[in-house]
């Protein structure tokens, strides 16, 4: 039963029943904004939202047939023929699929190339569910990478994306500054008030909590950091804001920067390979920061 609801038509499925939820969840969130006077939402910015999502989903249609078709390349030479009817399939699919986010989330905000693409998802300074759809225009282009390692364990690549949208549909939910905690799914789960944190430009929570769904690869790995009610006020956004929001730079500002980074005059080329691959921030002169550097420096500023 489950095998056929997210066998081949599962993505499509998992969307379709969604959409009905998705639609409530931001229409109250809108409406207790207003009714609240949160200003919460802001029009341009979700027009910008929905404007990212269109392009993500647009290439992402473009691009399914060649990443399931990489992604089954990988499962037709696995190394584990597993029974889809075991309980432990499908909490084995799920696992490896939230963990392997992980993994691609991590690498997207520690490598200024893949920060490129991921930016666009934290370039707003509002915070909301449609912040969730603000998705990373080129990350189809790549992302069946971070899965194909599980197809090649024998996990049905249908199941594989299946759970993905499951778990990126839960992910959507935690953008939210309505709900203060979730009591002691704190522990286990990625909450919106972890979400906050990894949304924060304040220097104390950057790059913090990679998780989409569970939150025990934050706690494991040493990327978990608790928002703090006694700290500053979260901010949201980038450290340094853009100020040419049209439609193009929203998407490309950060490829912009690194050219003009990568291409100075008199520099190694091993430094222009470092403004490439090496994280955001990464100076050879080092006059900007990384955001390990500003962790580090508020850290000990606090002591």
């Amino acid at each position: 039963m489950l095998d056929q609801f997210l066998g081949e038509q599962g993505v499509a499925n998992v969307y379709l029943y969604s959409a009905p939820l998705h639609i409530i969840i931001i229409l109250f969130e809108m409406f207790y904004s207003r009714s609240h006077k949160k200003k919460f939402y802001e029009t341009k910015d979700t027009l910008t939202n929905i404007y990212m999502a269109c392009l993500n989903y647009g290439l992402d249609i473009i691009m399914k047939a060649f990443a399931i078709g990489v992604m089954f390349f990988f499962y037709q030479h696995r190394i584990f023929d597993l029974e889809f009817n075991s309980i432990w399939y499908w909490i084995g699919v799920f696992l490896l699929q939230d963990f392997a986010y992980y993994v691609h989330h991590y690498v997207d905000h520690h490598s200024r190339m893949f920060w490129a693409v991921h930016v666009t998802h934290h370039n707003s300074g509002y915070f909301n569910i449609t912040t969730g759809f603000r998705s990373p225009v080129l990350q189809p282009l790549y992302r069946y990478l971070f899965f194909s390692p599980i197809a090649f364990l024998g996990f049905d690549p249908w199941h594989i994306m299946a759970a993905y949208a499951i778990i990126q549909i839960y992910g959507t939910w935690v953008h939210t500054k309505t709900v203060k905690s979730m009591g002691i799914l704190e522990w286990i789960l990625v909450t919106p008030s972890h979400h906050r944190v990894h949304h924060a430009s304040n220097a104390r929570y950057l790059d913090r909590n990679m998780g989409m769904g569970l939150i025990i690869w934050d706690r494991i790995f040493g990327t978990f950091e608790k928002e703090d009610p006694n700290y500053e006020e979260v901010r949201f956004g980038l450290t340094s804001e853009i100020k040419d929001k049209g439609p193009l730079n929203i998407v490309f500002h950060e490829w912009k920067d690194i050219w003009k980074d990568a291409s100075q005059p008199g520099i190694k080329f091993t430094d222009r390979l470092k403004y490439i691959f090496y994280p955001p921030g990464w100076s050879h002169t080092g006059d900007f920061k990384t955001s390990a550097k500003l962790r580090a420096e508020e850290k000990a500023n606090r002591k």
